[in-house]
């Protein structure tokens, strides 16, 4: 849900002077006005906005939206944008977001309010996605600039991008290449026209020249601040991805509601245990319900000694915590098989304190309905009178219990109020069981659970199941019937190629959610050069996107091929290519990413609600909320809140949260914040140009699918 107020009237108020005076008259000796930490995105249904405020969404920052084409829009004039507070001056949006540097008709008044608005408050304004022109302080791109693709291009932040909003960046900044079919960045490079105030803060090689071109600048003109982008984006292009948070803290200098942070957790499930190996003749996994029974023989795969110790090599080597999620039964048959001895599982004791564990129950069994496997798909068993029959309260309560008292009698540092059972089982699981087992919260409770894993493919929103809240776990496309390579590319050529291919056809079955392989993979290399790419860059997705959910594998891809290290490395080695060191993956354990989760849900509805303010006056920034309701902000380092630090480093800023009391919160921001004047003398809004930009070439909306060899 967008985080908006469609304003559907205007706010009766006045400034304190009148719009066409200068600065210096307008504030002069006055009281320091009041800024609202809101932002005004002023749409016109392009994908470009629709990002930004995609992102102020997820960030948790509040903003209203103004659709130029909705013909029962309020009018932007004065009264909409300022008015006066206790007898203070208020500015009521601390950043504009246009969809050009002026989408208004020649001479509109809007535009002329905009401007005089933002010199006198010194509120700052993002053209999301402009022609290069002199009215946006560039040259036009004819003259030496570039009109066209910037597929495929690596843009570079500029010095005084990394000495300004995008120092979290580590330079490189590179542009999709989807598809060979669609055009996805269409972009101008063009550089600031004489005499203009001009600072490049992103650029690109012009082609066919020796010079760069601004794609991401600040235009200091008037009286005004200008952030102008000159290249089309949506919301799930990794180029936008890398630059919003720069754009966010640009147009609101560091001082806003919500914040940000790249998180990255790894679930490793089955621990202990073994999987069953997928049978490239057979078409499904002996051992597991896919294959009818009887059929293949089970040839299962589990992690070694040696498994474990390249498993901790490689977390100190990439600075992650990997989540271990065990299943007890493992060890104790094979104690029992092999007189006594399993190398595993005296190296991961051993070596506990390397992970973080969490209880996967004893067995693995699956706790929802009692299965009916004797048809493939199989189905939930019901009884003479037809009612579905369910695992009880003391089996589930037992798996629990038991795995739990294992993992402590060897000293595993658990945290006992986490659990993940089974392939998410207990839950819903659709379309054989559409209710989650009514044992399953009772023994919860019996065991003191509060942390439930669901599956993000099936239970993406995070929900109670009795005591306990649901953390949705997204699962990587590394098979946990596959050690191998081979096996891994042949199981997906089955799933994702038609019948006519050898294939399942389930890709030709479901269109909508799927898409097939236009000829199968080779097993060489197919998993190097298709599989890997399209996992890493999926969930890099995830990283680059403010989304703490966990990732899942299983223990198989840690040993035999070690499938899984590939798709990690491609995380995290293409992560720490973009970033400064400043701005870290942050790995969170799974109570933490819980805990994460459900505030982000009780702040999103108080703002989604309106209950929910903040402003800025001079160094102080006030928020006010509901009793309990959980706050988020992000500020310049040196902030405090009742005289302490507020907040934790990150990106070159502190953020975090705090829960209101129902009063008024104050935050203290450091001397050194700039404070809200206008940075040059104001002219006349007369002067300012009214001209609409040339129309410029639209971008995609939607994300184009990744196809790796491309």
């Amino acid at each position: 849900m967008k985080r908006t107020i469609r304003t559907t009237a205007l706010t009766v108020g006045a400034l304190i002077a009148s719009f066409a005076l200068p600065v210096a008259t307008a504030h002069a000796d006055a009281v320091t006005p009041r800024v609202d930490l809101r932002v005004l995105i002023v749409s016109d249904g392009g994908p470009s906005t629709d990002a930004v405020a995609a992102e102020l969404d997820t960030e948790g920052t509040p903003y209203t939206e103004i659709d130029l084409q909705d013909s029962a829009r309020p009018v932007i004039d004065a009264d909409f944008l300022a008015d006066t507070v206790d007898g203070v001056p208020r500015a009521k949006f601390q950043a504009v977001v246009l969809p050009n540097d002026n989408p208004f008709a020649a001479g509109s008044a809007e535009m002329t309010a905009l401007a005089a608005y933002e010199q006198t408050y010194a509120i700052p304004q993002v053209d999301a996605y402009t022609y290069a022109r002199p009215e946006a302080g560039l040259d036009y791109p004819v003259n030496g600039g570039y009109s066209g693709s910037l597929d495929g291009v690596a843009a570079q932040v500029t010095d005084a991008g990394a000495a300004g909003p995008f120092g979290y960046l580590d330079g490189s900044v590179p542009f999709e290449d989807n598809s060979p079919t669609v055009g996805e960045s269409y972009a101008y490079l063009s550089t600031p026209i004489a005499g203009a105030d001009f600072t490049p803060y992103v650029d690109a090689p012009i082609p066919g020249k020796s010079t760069r071109g601004s794609l991401v600048g600040e235009y200091r003109h008037d009286g005004r601040r200008e952030l102008v982008v000159t290249f089309v984006y949506n919301q799930y292009q990794e180029q936008f991805r890398l630059l919003a948070r720069g754009i966010v803290e640009w147009m609101t200098g560091g001082v806003h509601l919500g914040a940000s942070r790249n998180y990255f957790a790894v679930h490793v499930d089955d621990v202990f245990a073994a999987d069953d190996r997928w049978d490239s003749t057979l078409n499904c996994t002996p051992g597991d319900i896919d294959c009818p029974p009887g059929q293949g023989v089970e040839n299962p795969i589990r992690m070694t000694a040696a498994d474990v110790d390249h498993a901790a090599d490689w977390q100190a080597d990439h600075g992650i915590t990997l989540d271990m999620v065990y299943n007890a039964v493992g060890t104790v048959n094979q104690r029992e098989d092999n007189d006594g001895v399993d190398e595993l599982a005296d190296e991961f004791v051993t070596d506990r304190d390397s992970f973080r564990w969490v209880n996967h129950t004893y067995s693995h069994p699956f706790l929802g309905c009692v299965q009916d496997v004797t048809v493939v798909p199989w189905k939930c068993a019901t009884n003479a009178d037809g009612s579905t029959q369910w695992v009880s309260r003391n089996d589930i309560s037992d798996e629990i219990a038991t795995n739990r008292a294992w993992g402590q009698s060897v000293g595993l540092p658990l945290d006992t109020e986490e659990l993940v059972t089974g392939e998410h089982s207990g839950l819903r699981i659709l379309p054989q069981q559409p209710v989650d087992n009514p044992n399953l919260a009772p023994a919860l409770t019996d065991n003191g659970v509060k942390w439930l894993a669901s599956d993000n493919s099936r239970d993406p929103v995070q929900r109670q199941v009795g005591p306990a809240t649901t953390v949705s776990r997204y699962p990587m496309n590394v098979f946990y019937n596959a050690g191998r390579t081979a096996e891994q590319v042949d199981e997906y050529n089955w799933i994702y190629t038609g019948r006519a291919q050898g294939g399942s056809g389930i890709c030709e079955d479901n269109p909508a959610t799927s898409t097939c392989l236009t000829a199968p993979l080779s097993t060489s290399t197919g998993y190097a050069d298709y599989i890997v790419p399209l996992e890493t860059r999926t969930a890099l997705g995830h990283v680059l996107s403010n989304d703490p959910k966990p990732h899942f594998i299983h223990q198989s891809n840690l040993t035999e091929d070690r499938i899984a290290y590939p798709v990690l490395d491609g995380v995290l080695d293409g992560y720490h290519a973009l970033f400064a060191d400043d701005t870290p993956v942050v790995n969170l354990r799974m109570k933490d990413i819980g805990t994460e989760l459900q505030r982000r849900a009780a702040r999103d509805a108080a703002l989604d609600a309106g209950q929910v303010t903040a402003y800025r006056i001079g160094d102080t920034v006030t928020v006010q909320a509901p009793n309990g309701v959980p706050v988020s902000a992000t500020l310049p380092s040196g902030t405090t809140q009742g005289g302490s630090a507020f907040g934790s480093a990150y990106a070159g800023e502190v953020s975090g949260w705090t829960t209101s009391t129902g009063q008024p919160l104050t935050l203290a921001l450091p001397s050194s914040t700039p404070s809200l004047t206008a940075t040059a003398d104001a002219a006349d809004p007369a002067s300012t140009s009214t001209t609409p930009p040339t129309k410029v070439p639209a971008g995609v909306t939607e994300q184009v699918p990744y196809v790796p060899e491309n």
